[in-house]
């Protein structure tokens, strides 16, 4: 449980092997998606408007499930590199895979066609999630301890990497992992192990916590999901009740 996205008035959740669809106004459970042969472990959701689908990262099997949306419910499958995890779409509107366990990020066409391939610098191992910024180049998580975000070029080149900072008082990450961009380029990541979620302002190289106020506080966040249209933002938790927060009118 974790990753999560929405799409319209729909938010997807990955939940015991299959996805559960909520409203987003009432957030109320509509319906499950069956995905057969989905594993345990899904680290990514992505939904696409153009093309009305949603894919799946399937962790245990090295493949992306693609449920279409429209209707049929129709499931296309393909394999992918080791152990893939957070999904993202770029520019192109293809589908952007972080292979952790291959240490590298691919790029699909919806039709499960490899359009290239990222290898990363050994500095960018254990890549988790990808997001493409304005720039053409790609802001990615590493799911390890100390945590990082670096950004890389279209040839896996190091252009920068936001870790502890001179001008932020957050400390080390620890296993970051779910990414979210906003339309200014600013960067929010899930820092999972230390339950807060930091966002790096680019402009000036700031890093701060978000100040999201929860019972409980957040617990392990996994999953994240911006909607700028809604100025909303979405974290799955991996711990405790592993709930879906939401959070509305947040400032990056």
């Amino acid at each position: 449980m974790g990753a999560v996205t929405s799409l319209g008035d729909d938010v997807f959740v990955a939940r015991n092997k299959q996805i559960e669809v909520y409203n987003s106004v009432t957030f109320a459970l509509q319906r499950h998606l069956s995905v057969p042969g989905l594993g345990v472990r899904v680290f990514g959701l992505i939904a696409g408007l153009s093309n009305s689908s949603l894919c799946v990262s399937d962790f245990d099997h090295n493949s992306i499930h693609r449920v279409e949306l429209s209707g049929s419910n129709a499931v296309k499958k393909w394999s992918v590199g080791r152990q893939p995890a957070g999904l993202s779409m770029n520019k192109a509107h293809n589908l952007v895979v972080a292979c952790r366990g291959a240490n590298k990020l691919q790029e699909y066409t919806m039709g499960g066609t490899l359009v290239r391939e990222i290898r990363l610098q050994t500095c960018v191992w254990s890549p988790f999630h990808a997001v493409q910024l304005s720039t053409g180049d790609y802001v990615v998580s590493k799911y390890a301890s100390p945590g990082t975000v670096s950004v890389v070029r279209v040839d896996g080149q190091v252009v920068h990497r936001y870790g502890p900072s001179q001008t932020s008082d957050v400390g080390q990450m620890s296993s970051s992992t779910s990414l979210a961009v906003t339309s200014n380029d600013d960067i929010l990541v899930a820092d999972m192990l230390k339950n807060r979620i930091l966002s790096i302002n680019r402009s000036v190289l700031r890093t701060q916590e978000l100040a999201l106020s929860v019972d409980g506080g957040i617990q392990q966040p996994f999953g994240l999901c911006l909607d700028e249209s809604r100025g909303r933002l979405y974290v799955g938790e991996s711990s405790g009740q592993c709930r879906v927060l939401v959070f509305d009118s947040v400032k990056v």
